[in-house]
């Protein structure tokens, strides 16, 4: 059987891994070994840090339509109630949008409440 030599192959493999691990702390920047390890858990944590993400946000709107409410005497809940009862489609993201760059335009759509 002929002798197969895989230095390039393996050497590249290598750097593609370590090249993912670039800017990590210790030997998980440096060691092959230690650096697929960081690799697998980077992707559990991205994966489930994705989903966070959109509950973060999502009470970051809350936080900027309360405070800007709380400003006209108004509360979150019954601002968020009436406007669904009223049928109007405004969306949180929209909302705290308009709260913080265009208060008069938010102002407006609470007073149609």
């Amino acid at each position: 059987m002929t002798r197969v030599k895989r230095g390039t192959i393996k050497a590249k493999k290598r750097r593609t891994t370590l090249s993912k691990v670039k800017g990590y702390n210790f030997g998980r920047s440096t060691k092959k070994k230690l650096a697929r390890e960081a690799i697998v858990h980077a992707g559990k944590y991205a994966f489930g840090h994705r989903k966070d993400k959109k509950s973060d946000r999502r009470r970051l709107w809350q936080v900027k339509i309360n405070a800007s409410l709380r400003g006209m005497d108004l509360t979150y809940s019954k601002v968020i109630d009436s406007l669904k009862k009223k049928n109007i489609g405004v969306d949180r993201k929209i909302l705290a949008t308009l709260a913080e760059h265009n208060p008069e335009s938010f102002e407006r759509i609470i007073h149609k409440l």
